[in-house]
């Protein structure tokens, strides 16, 4: 791992804007102690009006250089002159703590991350990526084109302001803690992405996202096949090993190159013509259910093409013949338009499937 920067990540920041906020109220708190101090000193010890006893503070305080407004002996004039030494250091803490919060933008950055802390709260069935390195920037890319609602986790500073810059949510902190999963809305979450710089750390983020939300689908990246097998036994839903796959995708790319240019389109990219995508059959949502593929007409009325069926007991049927039953939490797997494939999702019911969108405008966070 690259060292850390030594720029302060949005904790620290909360916690320096937390400190510096409660040094001004002291300071605040400070000041106004010793203005009452002065006006009942002025209205009991000297015996002047409250308006006077007032009206002398204020103008000690403030070093403005006016006449007493009564006439004082020594003992008042040695408790004027502590008085405006205990205003000047009050004044002069506040001026001080005020001025370090301006030059360091305290300010600025508490309200970006209010904003962002509102942003974040907000989202619900989004995707939490984990690492913006060259993986994550890939995957942050095809979320963006898919128009997917995620948020981006990384330690480090720049990565989090260049993934700030592309247009994404981002959060600096590490993923592998519950504290920062929690923050960034992981009971709420559909899906995580482990993307991070080393096996051991994907694989601490994989346990705190099943540990914190049992539900949520763990996609994790893996250096080698050994670390591969542990994120599985660490439950990741699935694992992904750049080198293992840019390898077979390059051998694919060699023997096949016309296939792999066709399953390219169709996978990545945000100017597709055609898609693949998934629908998981809801008995009580879908009306074809028992129905078989020729009996449901899905081709003739959308023009979507159903590629295969993955039963709920995990057997993939490829190719599905007309006869083929549609069954109670089958999963089909559909390539076609974006267009055809949004009428499918009509016609099959409001079921669990993300499908294409219109690629949104980059606009920064």
């Amino acid at each position: 791992m690259s060292p850390k920067t030594s720029l302060p990540n949005q904790v620290n920041l909360e916690r320096q804007y937390r400190r510096l906020r409660a040094e001004l109220l002291g300071g605040a708190i400070a000041l106004a102690g010793v203005f009452l101090t002065g006006t009942l000193w002025y209205k009991f010890v000297e015996g002047w009006r409250t308006i006077d006893a007032i009206y002398m503070t204020a103008i000690t305080l403030a070093t403005v250089g006016y006449l007493e407004v009564q006439p004082m002996n020594d003992r008042a004039r040695i408790f004027t002159i502590v008085l405006l030494l205990m205003g000047v250091v009050a004044i002069g803490y506040i001026v001080n703590r005020f001025t370090e919060a301006v030059i360091q933008g305290y300010f600025q950055e508490e309200r970006r991350i209010r904003l962002q802390k509102r942003l974040i709260e907000s989202l619900s069935e989004h995707y939490i990526l984990c690492g913006f390195g060259r993986t994550g920037r890939q995957v942050a890319l095809e979320f963006q084109a898919e128009n997917i609602s995620f948020v981006v986790i990384d330690s480090e500073l720049d990565p989090v302001q260049t993934a700030q810059s592309l247009g994404c949510v981002a959060f600096q902190g590490d993923a592998t803690l519950d504290q920062t999963l929690i923050q960034v809305g992981i009971e709420r979450a559909l899906c995580l992405v482990a993307a991070l710089p080393s096996d051991a750390e994907n694989l601490y983020a994989v346990l705190s996202a099943k540990t914190l939300n049992p539900k949520i689908r763990a996609i994790a990246r893996a250096s080698t096949e050994e670390a591969v097998q542990k994120l599985q036994r660490g439950g990741a839903d699935a694992v992904v090993s750049p080198y293992i796959t840019g390898g077979r995708r390059m051998a694919a790319a060699a023997l096949r190159p016309q296939v792999m240019d066709f399953l390219e389109g169709a996978i990545t990219g945000a100017d597709r013509a055609y898609y693949l995508e998934e629908f998981l059959i809801d008995p009580q949502l879908c009306p074809f259910v028992g129905q078989s593929l020729s009996e449901a007409r899905l081709r003739s009325q959308t023009g979507a093409l159903v590629l295969a069926i993955r039963r709920d007991d995990g057997t993939l049927i490829g190719g599905p013949m007309g006869e083929t039953q549609i069954l109670p939490g089958d999963l089909l797997i559909c390539m076609g338009t974006a267009e055809q494939l949004r009428s499918l999702n009509r016609l099959l019911g409001p079921l669990s499937s993300r499908l294409p969108r219109p690629p949104r405008k980059n606009t920064s966070q």
